[in-house]
């Protein structure tokens, strides 16, 4: 793809957000695209919405999981940006038509009191880079159509890093906690949809540890000559499948003593 075609793209997907119809494939529309054609054209897409007054406010890592690797046959995660206008309050409802096919994950939010890059970068640099860690729910949504309708063709890789790895939201709970104040792989979480129990799940389903996901995604952003600045919220990724939230859901994430997330779907 040239840069023109990443910027059309990009254009592609941020009508099909402000319209609420999702566009075709990317894959099909722009056959040979590479997963660096795909960080570009999220790249584009990122560029665009700056430059309508929004701001960076971290990163979220998808994809860590096994199961969601094998199904898209890969064997890496992807990365996308999160926007202060992604942000929602535990307990708050969204509003009715932002999203077009809204769906939650939950998974362990770090924040950050220092930068964090480098390809040498190590797992004691994770732990020191990190101002606490907190429970938190993902909102994922789809500028793309989840299948073509003539050729049945589903998406792939390209097509979801494109559209910013389908992050939507993200919900922050209250507790904060240390990070080297228990096993992150054992801190799991309950979530509920409409008061019964959709998906459960543990931190070790993020790559056997979810400051493994964070490690990786400092590595990554070295090649792009960019890092994780200090007061970045990073979602480490999700351990359990992604739940469809139709209008009315109520959500609510008990991550036990870790402390607890909830969100509304007017």
């Amino acid at each position: 793809m040239t840069p023109d075609q990443h910027n059309e793209a990009a254009a592609r997907l941020l009508t099909a957000e402000e319209t609420g119809q999702q566009c075709g494939l990317l894959s099909l529309a722009y056959p040979g695209m590479t997963l660096e054609d795909a960080y570009a054209v999220q790249k584009a897409l990122v560029a665009q919405k700056l430059a309508q007054g929004r701001k960076k406010i971290g990163w979220k890592i998808g994809l860590t999981s096994r199961a969601m690797q094998q199904a898209l046959n890969i064997t890496t995660p992807d990365s996308g940006v999160l926007l202060d206008d992604m942000a929602f309050d535990s307990g708050s409802t969204v509003p009715a038509g932002r999203f077009i096919q809204p769906r939650v994950e939950a998974e362990i939010a770090f924040v950050m009191k220092a930068p964090l890059a480098g390809a040498d970068c190590t797992r004691e640099n994770v732990i020191a880079a990190t101002d606490y860690v907190a429970p938190s729910l993902e909102i994922l949504d789809t500028r793309i159509l989840r299948a073509d309708p003539n050729t049945g063709q589903a998406r792939v890789i390209t097509d979801t890093i494109s559209d910013n790895a389908a992050n939507a939201g993200i919900v922050m709970g209250e507790a904060r906690h240390a990070i080297d104040a228990q096993d992150l792989r054992w801190v799991g979480a309950i979530v509920t949809r409409d008061g019964t129990v959709e998906e459960t799940g543990l931190g070790a389903g993020v790559l056997n540890d979810p400051v493994t996901s964070v490690l990786w995604l400092a590595r990554r952003m070295a090649e792009y000559g960019q890092q994780i600045e200090a007061g970045d919220i990073v979602l480490s990724g999700s351990f359990i499948r992604p739940i469809e939230c139709p209008p009315g859901s109520e959500i609510t994430a008990d991550f036990g003593p870790f402390g607890q997330v909830a969100i509304s779907f007017a």
